[in-house]
């Protein structure tokens, strides 16, 4: 159950991600190029997410929208970091 409930949280950023880009031409508004939003999608998909928000509503990097992105990407590393810490506590655990 625990392997599924982290697969749909690793997922579901970039689910969204999919429809917004079908449906939607919010990229293409908010990046000049194709390159950061692939990126952010593969790495970071909450602070592609937080800054697409942030240029299509607002435009400029201030007050709660800059809170936004800091936390995107405070949310995006805490699952790098995570799986590193999960694994060390897994492998030294037998021994």
């Amino acid at each position: 159950m625990g392997c599924i409930l982290a697969i749909i949280t690793l997922l579901a950023p970039r689910v969204v991600m999919v429809f917004i880009f079908l449906l939607t031409d919010w990229f293409s508004r908010a990046y000049e190029t194709v390159l950061w939003p692939v990126l952010g999608f593969i790495f970071m998909p909450y602070l592609t997410m937080a800054y697409m928000a942030m240029k299509l509503h607002h435009g400029a990097m201030t007050g709660w929208w800059l809170a936004l992105v800091i936390v995107a990407a405070i949310v995006d590393a805490a699952h790098w970091g995570g799986g590193e810490r999960q694994f060390h506590w897994w492998h030294h655990r037998g021994a």
